[in-house]
Parts: C-alpha cells; structure tokens; sequence
C-alpha cells in the first residue's frame, strides 16, 4: 500500500506516509513542555512525521490555557527531551506555530501580552480559563505596520528556537481561524492597506511569513495547514474561493509542503484541485481518513501524504493497526484538554 511506503520530504526520509495531524492537548503548565509531552509524542513516533500540537510564537500568541510556547530559552530547554525523544524512536517532527490572535484571553496569557488581530473584529463565542472558566473572547487591537513587522520577527524567531529544540521543521498554522487565517478570510480583515482590501492583499502577510522563515531555516524545513471553506472560531462560509487559494499556493511554492483540512462544503474539491495544480510540492490532506480512504486519495493522487488526528489520541500505535487492519480504541473527550496523564499517556499498544 501506499500509505505505508516512505516518503522524501526535503531532507527527511518518512518511513510511511501516515502523519500525525497538530492536536492541542493542553498539558503544557506554565508554557513549558514536561515529562508527560515526552511520552505522549515518543509513544507516537511510529508516524512517518508527527506535527506538534500548536506552539506559541509569542506571549501575545498564547490564547489558550496550557499552550507550550517557543519564544524564551526555558521553553527551547523543556521541548529538547521531546524532539530527542522522538527521534531516539526513530520519528520525525515538525513543530506547528500557532499565533491565535483573536482567539484569545488576556487570562491565558503573560503580563504585557495583547489580543491582536489584523483588524478590530471580536470573535463571537467563548473561552476556556483555568481562574473563571468560559469567558466571551476578548476584544482584539488592530495590528499597525510597525507590529506586522514584530509578528513576522517573532515567528522567524520562534522557527529558528524550533530548529535549536530540536525540531525537524516548523508549520504556520494558517487555519482554523487563528491569526494567520485571519488574515486571508476578509470578515477579519478589513484593512484598506497593502495586507486587505483584495485577495492578494490578504493573502501578503502569510507569503512574506513563509519566505522569511524559509530564508532563515531552510524551505524545505517550513510547511503551511489551510482550511478552505472553514467557519471554525467564527468564520463565515465562504464561496468561490478556489481562485483565491490557487493564486495563495502558487506564492507558497517552494516549501516543504501545504497541509490542505478537507472540508464538506460542496465547492471544497474545486478548491483542493485549484491547490493541487498550483502548489508546486507535496500536499498533506487531512480530514476523516480512514485506511481504505487514505490508500484511495493517494492512488488518485489527491495528496502525496495522509494526516489522521483523533485516531492518534487513544491509539499511540495507530499505524501499526492500521497495517494489521485492527479494531481502534475510542478517546475519552472529557480528556482532551485536561492538565493530567488521564487520558492522554494511559491509552494501551497492542
């Protein structure tokens, strides 16, 4: 089968072509990676590549509670014995960078950090804090030229602390909504400058971004997660867009790969095909895969790599069931996001 055959991305020869999908699991006290992080991502090195769960950038890029950030020399120190640890198993990693931007609490994050955004566009919703549970989203300042150019620095600075930590590469999470994402989708930016106003515009910051760190780590260590047609944290539906992330991929050409969230919406292939013929490098698809599925959509040649996310968290050997085409266990989800080994490092190999 495909899916299990290797894999050249870059540099890196990918034992099989079974990722594991960025997943917030949010063990992280204080933004420091721990013992719990090392076995939990040791334990899944049977990936032909794992990306991380999202990695803040910057202070003001930690909205959630327990995030792991890349942006002081204490949290390179504490993510070193999970990169080693990764590796002494025979695994690859990537670290995915997420700035949340408007997803954000000023209860999540560290004194002097700001809620930002690419315009003053609050998110409808809430969330989760460990002093006073739901709050509703903050209200997020807009970002001037001067901070745009900050951000851009920071994420740079948070690659090259990814490549000291041990890392393989890094990912921009521009999905999801989070900041990055904000960018491109024009309900959160509203901005009359060079970065909004039209596709090209919105689209700037992300291409800026990817070439900065792929001038400072390498191209073929930096990768880019889209969600087309996503409305997660707030997003309206958009339509007729698949111009618009043609014109977007053809930009990013150059780098390691583009990590495509499929999406039910009804103009979601024409999207994905639109990336397909303007990407020049490998697609990652992602999205309800299972063994039959993830064979069929490399064989048509819709990517050339399969990440599966869920499935990895009650099953640390989750491409060794599906080569023996094996029952999986079922995640507990009421231990997604809690701080303990409950339902996180407890979960048994075959």
């Amino acid at each position: 089968m495909f899916l299990f055959s290797p894999f050249q991305l870059g540099s890196i020869t990918l034992s099989n072509r079974v990722i594991m999908a960025p997943m917030t699991r949010s063990r992280a006290i204080g933004g420091l990676a721990n013992d719990l992080m090392r076995q939990y991502y040791q334990s899944r090195a049977q990936a032909g590549l794992i990306i991380s769960e999202g990695i803040a950038p910057s202070p003001s890029g930690l909205g959630y509670a327990r995030i792991p950030g890349l942006f002081s020399d204490e949290q390179v120190a504490q993510l070193r014995p999970v990169t080693d640890a990764v590796h002494q198993a025979g695994g690859h990693i990537f670290a995915q960078l997420m700035h949340v931007g408007r997803i954000a609490h000023p209860f999540n994050m560290p004194p002097g950090a700001r809620v930002v955004a690419p315009s003053q566009v609050r998110a409808q919703g809430a969330m989760w804090t460990d002093q006073e549970g739901a709050l509703p989203f903050a209200e997020p300042e807009a970002l001037n030229h001067e901070q745009l150019s900050a951000v851009r620095e920071e994420f740079v600075h948070a690659a090259q602390n990814a490549r000291r930590a041990g890392f393989d590469g890094v990912e921009l999470h521009a999905a999801n909504g989070y900041l990055l994402n904000q960018f491109l989708h024009p309900h959160t930016n509203r901005r009359l400058d060079e970065y909004g106003g039209n596709v090209e515009g919105r689209a700037r910051f992300l291409v800026e971004l990817a070439a900065a760190t792929a001038q400072a780590i390498g191209a073929e260590r930096v990768g880019v997660r889209l969600s087309p047609h996503g409305t997660f944290n707030d997003l309206p539906e958009e339509t007729d867009v698949a111009e618009d992330y043609a014109q977007l991929a053809q930009g990013l050409s150059g780098i390691a790969y583009l990590h495509v969230i499929r999406n039910p919406h009804a103009q979601f292939a024409q999207t994905a095909q639109a990336i397909r013929s303007s990407f020049k490098g490998p697609l990652i698809l992602n999205g309800g895969f299972d063994r039959t599925s993830a064979e069929a959509a490399l064989v048509e040649g819709q990517a050339e790599l399969i990440s599966f996310g869920r499935p990895f968290i009650a099953n640390p050997d989750f491409v060794a069931r599906m080569q023996r085409d094996v029952a999986l266990a079922s995640a507990d989800p009421a231990t997604f996001y809690t701080p303990g080994p409950q339902g996180y490092v407890d979960y048994a190999t075959l």
